[in-house]
């Protein structure tokens, strides 16, 4: 159930995505405290994107649980996804910001209904 929806504006060619993918699944799981099975990762490269009024490299990202999110998980999940986007995609951590929800299970859908 752990999500994380990243938006760059810079295009991400197949090896480089199925990286990421790989990654911070691994991440995202271990962070969150959750089985590899249920995390979700999408990776939208070649958005247009700007901030701060330029359209260099940028992401914005979001991740969404049921639990497992708290201050400190947060913490290390937007320290962990920056590095990541810094290493694959030369992303600058302060070229890059990230949303967190912590939904209720009757606001999650899955396999036709909800947790």
């Amino acid at each position: 159930m752990p999500t994380l929806n990243v938006y760059t504006n810079v295009p991400v060619d197949a090896v480089i995505a199925s990286d990421i993918l790989r990654d911070a699944t691994k991440a995202v799981a271990k962070i969150i405290g959750k089985p590899e099975s249920y995390v979700m990762i999408l990776l939208n490269g070649g958005v247009p994107i700007a901030f701060s009024g330029t359209e260099g490299p940028v992401a914005y990202g979001e991740v969404i649980s049921i639990g497992g999110l708290s201050p400190t998980v947060n913490a290390k999940l937007s320290s962990i996804i920056a590095d990541l986007l810094q290493t694959k995609l030369s992303i600058d951590s302060s070229r890059f910001y990230i949303k967190f929800f912590d939904v209720e299970r009757s606001f999650f859908g899955f396999n036709g209904s909800t947790f």
